[in-house]
């Protein structure tokens, strides 16, 4: 049994921090030290240390440990779940709890690069520009669950992750240039994985099929999904006819898109305009 926490009081706290205080408690009441604790898990004690003080979110490995530990069987693999949901706007939770469940995932960045792809440094300046006003640490907390979706790759096996990037996204100067040096070499860093495919939609090709940018979501079973930003909040799309149209615009996109290797080659000079 987890110990006793009100919800009001999780509301006060991050997800990575709830999950580390339970850990805290949990391990107190089992005589460890955080060195016997990290070393059952093949961690070092000063990533126990980090987990408890929730400056970062533990691992699925560890929990499953933490499990084992403390004999609360998949407990804290579940408490895991809830505090990576944590923090996220009520209208943008489904769209995270299908992308882990998704096969493969399809994206048109027609403005900025799509979150999955982004640094912390662009994912900050992107924030910043929509709320300028907000406290710092309320604006790391959005890059830090932004970079936490980032896990879906990390799975035994990932979803093929198909990205159409607008040449408006690689020359929008987001951040400053550094900034904008490093966020393509990520995208060439990334573009390596065989579970990433990345192609530049260049100014030349005139018009996109669609003004905006778009995710499609395919899954083992049932119907895919589209999601689509708006100004105020997210969109999630599941009648068939609307999944069937905007799958057509992605192949027509693909197509008129420079094919991968040319499409790294202007990813890499534009990382080289940036760094000079």
């Amino acid at each position: 049994m987890m110990s006793e926490t009100t919800s009001e009081e999780q509301e006060q706290v991050s997800g990575p921090a709830f999950f580390g205080k339970e850990v805290r408690i949990w391990r107190m009441r089992a005589g460890m030290s955080q060195r016997e604790l990290g070393e059952r898990a093949n961690y070092g004690q000063q990533y126990v240390a980090k987990v408890e003080a929730g400056e970062r979110l533990a691992s699925r490995s560890f929990a499953k440990v933490c499990d084992e530990v403390f004999g609360t069987p998949g407990t804290f693999v579940r408490l895991r779940e809830w505090a990576s949901l944590h923090g996220y706007p009520a209208w943008f939770l489904p769209y995270v709890q299908l992308e882990r469940q998704a096969t493969g995932i399809s994206n048109f960045s027609a403005t900025f690069i799509m979150g999955m792809l982004q640094t912390a440094d662009y994912a900050r300046a992107v924030f910043r520009a929509a709320h300028p006003r907000e406290a710092v640490d309320k604006l790391d907390a959005r890059v830090e669950r932004r970079m936490r979706r980032r896990e879906v790759m990390e799975k035994d096996s990932p979803p093929l992750e198909w990205c159409v990037l607008h040449e408006a996204c690689l020359r929008t100067e987001v951040g400053g240039r550094d900034v904008m040096s490093a966020q393509m070499a990520h995208l060439l860093e990334e573009a390596e994985s065989p579970h990433v495919a990345l192609q530049v939609l260049p100014f030349g090709a005139g018009a996109p099929p669609t003004p905006g940018g778009f995710t499609l979501l395919r899954f083992d079973e049932g119907p895919g999904i589209v999601y689509a930003d708006t100004a105020m909040a997210g969109q999630v799309i599941d009648t068939p006819e609307e999944v069937e149209s905007t799958t057509a615009r992605f192949d027509r996109l693909r197509a008129d898109a420079l094919d991968p290797q040319g499409s790294l080659a202007v990813i890499r000079r534009v990382m080289e305009e940036f760094a000079q």
